[in-house]
């Protein structure tokens, strides 16, 4: 296969961005030796949109679509996600062409100095996110904490954190924080029985246009086939319970041999109920897994709460 062709990566600029664009340049070079690689900076409206939350403005899906118009118009040929913010649904014309290894998908609590666990944060301590799904949990083991609205890349949260001027903790992505070489600032690692994670976090997703074969094969090894089954459990269950931004939901599935465990929740956004199951069974049944546990959430109450979520 002729590697003469550059091939252009659309990324948005953020730090960590610009980290998973070029860890992707980095294996597809060692992939295909020779290979020209470009990296295309967008930026997106969910970047140029930072005083609001995720939820108010319309979703994670505005970290995707200008990404997705440059490859369309032939301006880049793939974009590299985090998964856990690419709808689940991705428009015909294009697909998830690989996924790499996933990374700690667990939440990072990031605390004032002192704290070692969240029991210790302090009666009514200001707790920094914009997730919903993080937030319900929160609530729903420590009631008393306030939740404040945190937007912006990784280094903005944490900068915002150190000033000691509103919040007392914060919460993001193992994953993100390891990447930019920050694991030192995790405070704990939180259980996912305490805080499930978000579908698909940990994992960088390759996203091409169906028709683009060339660029298809050239993407082929960096794929991990562990990460897509799991991945695809996980978005199985989201897809069916239609969730978005605006529904606090979790899932988590891990893979034992030929086993597949998959936990779910549907969450109220105050962290008053929460729904949880977790199903196992063949890992070539990943699909069918997701939807089946999304059903008997779905049963089990999540059906009224997410309509109720949807039309409020």
């Amino acid at each position: 296969m002729s590697v003469q062709t550059p091939l252009r990566i659309a990324t948005r600029k953020s730090k960590l961005a610009l980290w998973q664009a070029g860890h992707v340049a980095a294996l597809l070079r060692r992939a295909h030796p020779g290979l020209d690689i470009e990296l295309v900076p967008v930026t997106t409206q969910g970047d140029r949109i930072q005083d609001r939350s995720l939820a108010a403005i319309g979703g994670k899906g505005l970290f995707i679509k200008e990404l997705e118009v440059a490859i369309s118009e032939r301006r880049a040929d793939i974009a590299v996600h985090s998964m856990k913010d690419v709808p689940a649904d991705v428009p015909a014309e294009f697909q998830i062409a690989a996924v790499l290894e996933r990374a700690d998908a667990r939440d990072a609590l990031v605390a004032a100095a002192g704290i070692a666990r969240l029991e210790d944060l302090p009666l009514r301590a200001r707790v920094g996110t914009s997730s919903l799904r993080r937030q319900a949990q929160l609530y729903a083991a420590r009631p008393d904490l306030r939740i404040e609205t945190l937007r912006g890349n990784v280094d903005t949260r944490l900068r915002r954190l150190d000033s000691g001027a509103d919040l007392d903790a914060i919460l993001l992505a193992c994953a993100g924080l390891m990447r930019l070489g920050l694991e030192s600032r995790i405070t704990v690692r939180l259980d996912p029985k305490i805080c499930l994670p978000a579908v698909g976090q940990g994992v960088i997703g390759i996203e091409c246009r169906n028709a683009d074969v060339r660029t298809r094969e050239l993407l082929q090894p960096l794929e991990d086939p562990g990460t897509r089954c799991v991945l695809e459990a996980e978005r199985a269950f989201a897809a069916r319970l239609g969730g978005s931004c605006q529904s606090p939901i979790a899932a988590h599935a891990q893979l034992h041999a030929e086993q597949l465990s998959l936990a779910g929740l549907v969450a109220e956004p105050d962290g008053s109920r929460l729904l949880r199951d977790t199903i196992q069974g063949s890992a070539g049944q990943a699909n069918s897994l997701g939807r089946l546990l999304a059903e008997r959430l779905l049963a089990a109450g999540a059906a009224d709460l997410l309509e109720r979520l949807r039309t409020a």
